[in-house]
């Protein structure tokens, strides 16, 4: 398979239905997603195939047990990374063919030590209320997602 356009890497994801969610937009926009262990379920989970619906033969997707084998696979990958505290604004993200967009769990986003080294790749989606901690993980994905389909002119 030909490289794709775009890469969604998700780090430790906890929560199925939101895995399955993503699953569904990585396989309508032709993109890869990336599964990075530990994972918080079973990929044979009955709430992640129920997300994805009947999609699971489209998405082009790739596992690895820890964030140390998706590097060894992957050492010059340009990555730019979310979080939901850290990083300026996604709109400030300059997309380009070929680019890994890596998010973290549910509960623990990426981390502040792994986020501490990455700082300058690093963005936020902005959240205005202040009770509210943080995006849901599938909305975030597909908000920097189709920001970079616009901004490489492939909407």
């Amino acid at each position: 398979m030909s490289d794709p356009l775009l890469n969604v890497v998700l780090v430790r994801p906890e929560i199925p239905q939101n895995t399955g969610s993503i699953a569904r937009l990585t396989a309508a926009t032709k993109i890869r997603l990336h599964l990075v262990g530990p994972l918080g379920f079973s990929l044979e989970d009955r709430y992640l195939k129920r997300a994805g619906l009947d999609y699971w033969p489209l998405v082009d997707l790739r596992t690895y047990k820890k964030w140390a084998d998706f590097e060894k696979e992957h050492p010059e990958a340009p990555c730019k990374f979310f979080s939901a505290r850290i990083g300026v604004s996604h709109i400030e993200a300059r997309f380009a063919a070929g680019d890994f967009l890596v998010f973290g769990s549910e509960t623990k986003g990426l981390g502040k030590d792994f986020l501490e080294t990455r700082s300058a790749a690093t963005y936020r989606i902005p959240v205005f209320e202040p009770g509210v901690r943080s995006l849901n993980l599938a909305n975030a994905v597909s908000i920097a997602v189709y920001e970079a389909l616009r901004q490489l002119g492939r909407l």
